[in-house]
């Protein structure tokens, strides 16, 4: 898929959608990467329409979008190459757009956004079991020639595993976040805070670590560090984690982000509450969670049936 070049937007037309991302951004508590994602879904619109239309966009020109429009946008996209997923997203956020613009300048869009996106098939992601995610650990803790690294490895994938924390998140902890206490307050997406108990085994791990590191560690440097004393990046511990993939013969999908899977599911399997997992991931939507930790509608309603008062 090739992506289109710059699109030069009329003034009126830029100003509409720097406003629009900055409301995003403030009041719905987007994350940096999926404004840069909204803004990319939207000069692709708005480019498209250029094109279909032979002259620039503007607010007053959306006033007469069809559905016919909507319509040759989706298959135009197709036609590039956009999967249906990156189809149903990019559609969604133009939707949002219009309707923002709409109610802003006073039009009416609803015939225009009653067309229906892509339905495409969601992935649900692979935890590791238990035993599978132990003994990837087990073997990371002796994957490499130097002991502080093996360590430091060690050390992220248990708070990957025992915290559900992400693995930006991890790699963003600094000397000051250090000695952990009950719970981290972490700063997730959008820069929501959540508060995350640490376990004990995640302390003595990460404690390991710092006594084997040859850095020594200061408040405004990072937790983890590279070899050269830099920043962790998460490349290291993919590689750390597909070599014990390949001795261990797990499958493709047992990756740094399946820590993260595997920590809501095996607390789901124990009896967790599905809302205090979804609090821990620091997920905005409880459906988001109930994906996550691949839990289907049966188990939701065998738990409503033994919860409910009126069972």
């Amino acid at each position: 898929m090739t992506s289109p070049g710059p699109l030069a937007l009329a003034p009126a037309m830029a100003d509409a959608l720097a406003r629009w991302l900055e409301i995003e951004a403030a009041t719905r508590d987007r994350s940096a990467h999926t404004i840069t994602a909204y803004r990319a879904d939207l000069l692709a619109f708005l480019g498209f329409l250029s094109g279909h239309h032979g002259e620039a966009a503007t607010p007053k020109s959306l006033a007469s979008l069809r559905q016919a429009d909507m319509r040759a946008f989706a298959a135009s996209e197709r036609a590039r190459g956009l999967g249906a997923r990156s189809l149903a997203r990019r559609q969604s956020a133009v939707r949002s757009f219009l309707r923002w613009l709409s109610d802003r300048e006073g039009f009416d869009l609803s015939a225009a956004l009653a067309s229906r996106s892509p339905k495409y098939a969601r992935s649900l992601p692979r935890p590791l079991s238990p035993d599978q995610a132990q003994d990837a650990l087990d073997m990371v803790a002796v994957g490499h020639d130097t002991p502080w690294v093996s360590a430091r490895d060690v050390a992220v994938m248990t708070l990957l595993w025992g915290c559900g924390l992400r693995i930006s998140e991890a790699l963003r902890l600094d000397g000051r976040d250090w000695p952990f206490r009950e719970a981290l307050v972490i700063a997730g997406k959008g820069g929501k805070e959540r508060h995350v108990p640490v376990l004990p085994v995640a302390h003595e791990a990460v404690a390991e670590y710092l006594r084997l590191c040859p850095w020594r560690q200061a408040l405004d440097q990072p937790l983890f560090r590279g070899v050269r004393g830099g920043r962790l990046g998460q490349d290291a511990i993919a590689s750390a984690l597909r070599r014990a993939r390949a001795a261990l013969g797990l499958p493709p999908s047992a990756t740094p982000h399946a820590l993260r899977h595997s920590f809501a599911t095996h607390l789901l399997a124990a009896g967790g509450d599905l809302r205090t997992i979804q609090e821990l991931l620091g997920h905005a939507s409880l459906s988001t969670t109930q994906v996550y930790t691949g839990v289907d509608d049966a188990h939701l309603m065998a738990v409503y049936r033994a919860a409910h008062p009126r069972r």
